[in-house]
């Protein structure tokens, strides 16, 4: 099994500004690279990531100054330049672009890294040990690992591990220990068994502090400027740490949203949402972002393969709301407004969004359950 584990470094001035200087030769391999890649591309050649990282030795013969970041990473910066453009070919994502300071800085280290429990730090090449908070440890080999510095200036080392541990045998699907889970913005998620787990609505909370700081950051910057304040740099600051705590505890909600539906159920069901196509609705937009439905489910995805459980998806277009859940009569038209309906058929009166959970259980374990020639049994009102 293979984990990854987060934690964050305490390096000294020396060290942070070594980070920033490695993280600084990657930005500046991988876009000379992009150049490269460009201009070959205009003369109709073509020039492949082994050919862009033999000349390395040439460029650092050139610029002295990348002799201090260790070769691996600037070679992966390169091979990651290699993935942006073969995604691009194949569809999957847009035209790479010249990577800026203001962005996301990182730097991947595929060998050497060590890890010292005792004295709490971590041993980077170049680098050699840096302070480390621990907040867990693990018990397994390095594969290895990425240094990332976040907006307000914290550097983070995601460590890929290889625990060793085998992942525990699923068990057979059943009705009893599966969980359909329906995902909406009043109620974040309600599932099958009628429980419901509230929208939290962390943005929402934070909006008003939010506008003020935004505000007093715009009127601190210089249109057209091309070096900003210290007053701007400073309220810059302010902003990238609301925003990070609102990420943090989005992330935390979800965290605990997940495992405890996961170590609860053996089974878990969600519905495929187009979330990129919603977000394009202005009106839901925000709300939409804000409840994280996309990474919740990536969150269930990995953990029920953590713990051998099985994970089902049903397509976005199946009627999990418009079907009656108790005999299958199909309701015509409902909108949005309406949170509960009755059935004409058997005269049920249905809560919206527990009888699309339950519908969305029956929807995946009817996809997935191989019983011959006996038909699948759904519990009448479950």
């Amino acid at each position: 099994m293979i984990k990854a584990y987060k934690y964050e470094l305490a390096p000294t001035p020396e060290q942070a500004n070594h980070l920033n200087r490695i993280m600084g030769s990657c930005r500046f391999v991988y876009n000379l690279a992009l150049d490269t890649k460009i201009h070959a591309y205009t003369k109709g050649v073509s020039v492949n990531c082994f050919e862009l990282m033999k000349q390395l030795t040439d460029l650092k013969a050139e610029y002295d100054w990348l002799y201090e970041s260790p070769t691996h990473a600037l070679q992966h910066a390169i091979s990651n330049l290699d993935n942006a453009f073969t995604n691009f070919f194949k569809g999957r994502a847009k035209f790479p672009r010249f990577k800026s300071k203001k962005h996301k800085q990182s730097f991947h280290i595929p060998q050497g890294v060590k890890v010292d429990w005792e004295k709490g730090s971590v041993f980077l090449p170049k680098l050699k040990w840096v302070k480390l908070i621990v907040s867990r440890q693990f018990v397994g080999s390095i594969r290895n690992a990425t240094v990332s510095k976040t907006p307000t200036g914290k550097f983070l080392v995601s460590v890929l591990v290889e625990t060793g541990a085998d992942v525990p045998a699923k068990r057979p699907m059943s009705h009893e220990t599966a969980v359909g889970v329906d995902v909406g913005l009043k109620t974040f998620a309600t599932l099958s068994d009628g429980t419901s787990i509230a929208n939290p609505k962390l943005l929402f909370h934070s909006l008003k502090r939010l506008r003020v700081e935004q505000r007093t950051l715009k009127r601190r910057s210089k249109k057209g400027a091309k070096a900003q304040s210290k007053g701007y740099h400073k309220q810059r600051l302010v902003v990238a740490k609301l925003h990070e705590k609102v990420s943090n505890q989005r992330k935390d909600f979800l965290h605990k949203a997940s495992t405890a539906i996961v170590k609860e159920y053996d089974t878990i069901v969600l519905e495929d949402l187009n979330v990129a196509g919603m977000v394009k609705n202005r009106h839901l937009s925000r709300a939409i972002s804000d409840v994280g439905w996309g990474m919740f489910e990536g969150f269930i995805r990995y953990k029920c393969e953590w713990h051998g459980k099985h994970f089902e998806q049903i397509g976005r277009f199946e009627p999990s709301s418009k079907i009656c859940s108790t005999c299958g009569h199909q309701k015509g038209e409902l909108s949005l407004t309406e949170r509960e309906w009755t059935c004409i058929k058997c005269e049920t009166k249905h809560d919206r969004d527990q009888n699309a959970a339950i519908n969305i259980r029956n929807f995946g374990l009817s996809k997935t359950f191989r019983l011959g020639t006996q038909p699948l049994r759904v519990k009448t009102g479950q």
